[in-house]
C-alpha cells in the first residue's frame, strides 16, 4: 500500500508542477502517435497571436494547440545492434505491457519461475551458472536500450491486478548535448498470489548512457543494473482435487508443500521470502572506443562547423563487473518433505528442526579488448573484428571458495550493404584456455530485403560446444551429493525466417548432444542420445471485416518422446479485435485472446534449486486461456482493462471460477482475474 500510495503522489506533484505553465500541456505533448510506431514527430509553431486577421489577440479565452506541437523524434538500439527501432506505441498486443511473454508458463503468479512453452536451447559457451527459471525478470545487457532523442522522454506505467498484483515501471531518457545521452529504467513486480507462500517481490534497476568525442573519434557507453528476485516458494498444492473443494473456494486454505506456517500469518504486502529463492545480481559494464581513420568537417555557418570522420581501425576495451549471489532459506523447514524429495535430514537443534538455506556467491571481472577495421571507409556497418576476453571468476560455496579463469579468442565480420538489401554475419568464440577451455561458438546469418511484397529472407546457422553449467558442478553449493563427470554439450541450429506483410513463417532445427538435464528433484544426468527437435512457426493477421481482425501465431514442435526434452506439440495464440480509431486521437482495440497448448507431459519444479525437471507419470491437459480485453490509446496516454481467465468457470458447486489450469504438475495457474493498466509517455 505504501508503494501505490508513493506513486500517486509522485504524479500528482507531477501534475501540479507542469499546470503552473500554462504553456505546458500534458495532453498535447506527444503530438499525433501513428498506430504502428512512434519515432517521427514534426516540430511547428503554435504561437497564433501574430497571424493576420486575428482579432482576438487581447481576448481572454482557449486557443486550439497543434496536435504535433513540442514533439521529438525518438528511436533506440540494443547492444551490438547496428538497427535503430522506433518506439511502438500500438495497443493491439498486451506483451508491450507485461512483464511476461504469452509464450511463457508461469508457476501461478507474476514473478513465480517462469519456462518457454517454445522452446529455445541455452546456447551460451563459458561459464553459467545454470539458474534460469527466473531470467524472464532480469533486466540484462542483451536486452538494454540506447536511445536517440532530441528532446527529454518519460514513461511511467502502472498495472493493477487481482489478488493485489501490481507492477510498476518508469523511464527517463535525454540527451542534454547532440553527442552524449543518458537515462534509467525501473520495474517493480509485487504479487501477494492466491495461494500459501506464493509471494513475489522483483525490484529492477538500470542506468545507462552513451558519448561520443566533439570529433567523433572517441565513443563510450556504461550500463549499470541491479536486479533483486525475491520468490517464495509452495512446492506446489498437496492435492489437485481441493481446487473443486466447495469448502475450499479461498484458496488460501489448500494445504501446500512448503511454507504451510505462513497460513498463520499471511501478509499480502509481505516483502520478505521465509521460504523460497533470492537471487540478486549487479552489473557494471564500460566500452571504450577510439577510432583512427579520415577527418572532415563541414562549416555549418561562421561559428558552427560540424566535424565529420571516417574510421579505418577502431581500438577498443569492455570492462564488466558481474556479482550474483543464490540463495534458497527455509526458516521453517518441514523435515518430511526434505526426506521425501531431497533425501535430506534435517538437524535437530535444541529440540527443533533447524532451517535449511543454501547459497552460492560468484564475483567476475572480464576484460575485452578488440580491433575493428573498416573496409568501406563510408560504410561502418561493414567491419572486421578480432578481440582477446580475460575472464576472472570468483566462487564462495558452502563446499570451498574457488577462483577460476578463462582465456577466450573472439572474432566478427559484419556487412550491411549500402542499399541495406543484404546483411551477412559471421561470428566465431574460442575459450582456448581455462575453466571453460574448449568452449566455443560459430555462428553465421544472412539476411535479404526482398521488396514491399516479399519482405525480408533471413537464414541462420550456429553451432556450440559448452561445459554444461556449474550447477551439475559438484562444488557446487546446489549440487545436493552428485558426483559428475559430464562431457560437454553440443548445439547445432539452423532455420529460416521469412517476414512480410502478409505472413510471417519460418523454422528452426535443433541438433543436442550430451544434454544435461535433473532427472528429478536433486538427481542430474546427461542424455547420451542425440536429441532432434523441429520447430515450425507461423504468424498472420487477416482482416475479417471492417475494423475487425483476427490474429494468428503458431508453433508446431516435434522431438523423440523418450528423450528428456518435453514441450507440447502444438501452441497457438489467437485474437480477435475491433480495431480503430474513435474520434481523432482515440485509438482503441478490444475483442478476445485465447491461448491454446496441446496436453503434454511438462516439467516439474524443484523449488529448492530453482530447476524444472522432465517427469513421465503425468499429462497436464489444460482448457484454452481465454480473456476479455479493453485496450486504449489517447494521445500520449494508453490504458487496458483485461478479464482473465474465463475459462476457469466451474458450475460443479454453483457458479465460481475454481476450475483451474495447471502450469506444471500440482502449480496450478490463476483463476479469474480483472487486470487493470496505464502507460504515459511524457516529453518537454
Amino acid at each position: 500500500m505504501k508503494i501505490l500510495f508513493v506513486f500517486l503522489v509522485f504524479n500528482l506533484i507531477t501534475v501540479l508542477a507542469f499546470c503552473q505553465d500554462p504553456t505546458s500541456i500534458l495532453r498535447d505533448r506527444l503530438g499525433n502517435f501513428s498506430q504502428g510506431s512512434s519515432n517521427v514527430y514534426s516540430k511547428k509553431s503554435t504561437d497564433t497571436s501574430k497571424k493576420k486577421g486575428n482579432n482576438k489577440l487581447d481576448t481572454l479565452g482557449f486557443e486550439r494547440r497543434d496536435d504535433l506541437a513540442d514533439s521529438i523524434n525518438v528511436s533506440f538500439r540494443f547492444m551490438d545492434s547496428l538497427r535503430k527501432q522506433p518506439l511502438d506505441s500500438s495497443v493491439n498486443d498486451f506483451d508491450k505491457y507485461y512483464s511476461v511473454p504469452s509464450s511463457y508458463q508461469y508457476l501461478g503468479n507474476n514473478g513465480a519461475a517462469a519456462f518457454s512453452l517454445i522452446f529455445k536451447p541455452l546456447a551460451k559457451p563459458g561459464w553459467d551458472a545454470g539458474f534460469h527459471a527466473f531470467d524472464v525478470y532480469r533486466y540484462s545487457l542483451e536486452n538494454t536500450k540506447f536511445y536517440k532523442v532530441t528532446g527529454p522522454f518519460s514513461m511511467l506505467a502502472y498495472q493493477l491486478a487481482g489478488g493485489k498484483e501490481q507492477m510498476i515501471q518508469a523511464l527517463h531518457t535525454q540527451s542534454p548535448k547532440p553527442n552524449m545521452n543518458f537515462g534509467f529504467e525501473y520495474r517493480l513486480i509485487n504479487a501477494p498470489g492466491f495461494f500459501v507462500n506464493q509471494n513475489t517481490i522483483h525490484n529492477n534497476v538500470r542506468f545507462f548512457g552513451s558519448y561520443a568525442g566533439k570529433r567523433k573519434r572517441y565513443n563510450s557507453s556504461f550500463v549499470i543494473i541491479s536486479n533483486s528476485i525475491k520468490a517464495s516458494e509452495n512446492g506446489g498444492i498437496t492435492n489437485d482435487s481441493l481446487l473443486l473443494d466447495a469448502n475450499k473456494s479461498s484458496r488460501f486454505a489448500i494445504n501446500v508443500n512448503l511454507g504451510n506456517a505462513q497460513k498463520s500469518g499471511f501478509n499480502p504486502f509481505q516483502s520478505n521470502v521465509n521460504t523460497g529463492n533470492v537471487y540478486k545480481e549487479s552489473i557494471f559494464f564500460l566500452r571504450q572506443s577510439y577510432d583512427l581513420g579520415k577527418k572532415d568537417s563541414i562549416a555549418i555557418n561562421d561559428s558552427t562547423t560540424d566535424y565529420l570522420f571516417y574510421p579505418k581501425l577502431r581500438i577498443q576495451h569492455t570492462l564488466t563487473l558481474n556479482t550474483n549471489t543464490y540463495n534458497f532459506i527455509d526458516s521453517k523447514a518441514d523435515s518430511t518433505f526434505y526426506k521425501n524429495y531431497y533425501d535430506t535430514i534435517l538437524p535437530i537443534i535444541r529440540g527443533q528442526r533447524d532451517s535449511f538455506n543454501l547459497f552460492e556467491k560468484w564475483s567476475i571481472i572480464k576484460n575485452d579488448f578488440s580491433f575493428t577495421q573498416f573496409p568501406d571507409t563510408k560504410n561502418t556497418s561493414q567491419y572486421f573484428m578480432a578481440g582477446v576476453t580475460l575472464e576472472n571468476l570468483l566462487c564462495n560455496t558452502s563446499k570451498g571458495d574457488y577462483n577460476f579463469y578463462n582465456i577466450a579468442l573472439h572474432s566478427e565480420y559484419r556487412n550491411r550493404t549500402r542499399n541495406k538489401l543484404w546483411d551477412l554475419m559471421l561470428k566465431g568464440e574460442l575459450f582456448a584456455n581455462g575453466l571453460n577451455s574448449g568452449d566455443y561458438n560459430v555462428q553465421a546469418s544472412v539476411s535479404r530485403y526482398l521488396n514491399k511484397k516479399f519482405g525480408i529472407v533471413d537464414v541462420y546457422f550456429s553451432n556450440v560446444n559448452r561445459t554444461p553449467s556449474f550447477i551439475f558442478d559438484n562444488r557446487s553449493s546446489f549440487n545436493l551429493g552428485n558426483v559428475n563427470s559430464f562431457s560437454k554439450e553440443n548445439i547445432t541450429s539452423f532455420g529460416a525466417t521469412s517476414n512480410n506483410a502478409i505472413l510471417r513463417i519460418g523454422f528452426n532445427n535443433f541438433l543436442i548432444t550430451n544434454y544435461s538435464y535433473f532427472k528429478n528433484f536433486k538427481g542430474i544426468a546427461q542424455y547420451s542420445k542425440p536429441i532432434n527437435l523441429l520447430q515450425f512457426f507461423a504468424s498472420k493477421k487477416i482482416k475479417l471485416k471492417k475494423n475487425i481482425y483476427y490474429y494468428a501465431d503458431a508453433t508446431l514442435q516435434q522431438t523423440d518422446n523418450a528423450a528428456p526434452i518435453k514441450v507440447p506439440l502444438l501452441f497457438t495464440r489467437s485474437r480477435i479485435a475491433y480495431e480503430g480509431s474513435l474520434y481523432k486521437n482515440l485509438k482503441i482495440s478490444t475483442g478476445l485472446e485465447i491461448r491454446y497448448y496441446t496436453p503434454y507431459k511438462a516439467n516439474n519444479y524443484s523449488p529448492l534449486l530453482g530447476q524444472f525437471v522432465p517427469q513421465d507419470t503425468l499429462v497436464i491437459k489444460n482448457k484454452p486461456d481465454i480473456a476479455a480485453f479493453f485496450h486504449f490509446r489517447i494521445k500520449s496516454f494508453s490504458t487496458y482493462i483485461r478479464a482473465e481467465n474465463l475459462n476457469t468457470a466451474s458450475f460443479s458447486n454453483g457458479f465460481s471460477f475454481v476450475d483451474n489450469n495447471f502450469a506444471a504438475p500440482h502449480y496450478p495457474t490463476q483463476a479469474f482475474v480483472i487486470r487493470f493498466g496505464i502507460r504515459w509517455w511524457f516529453v518537454k
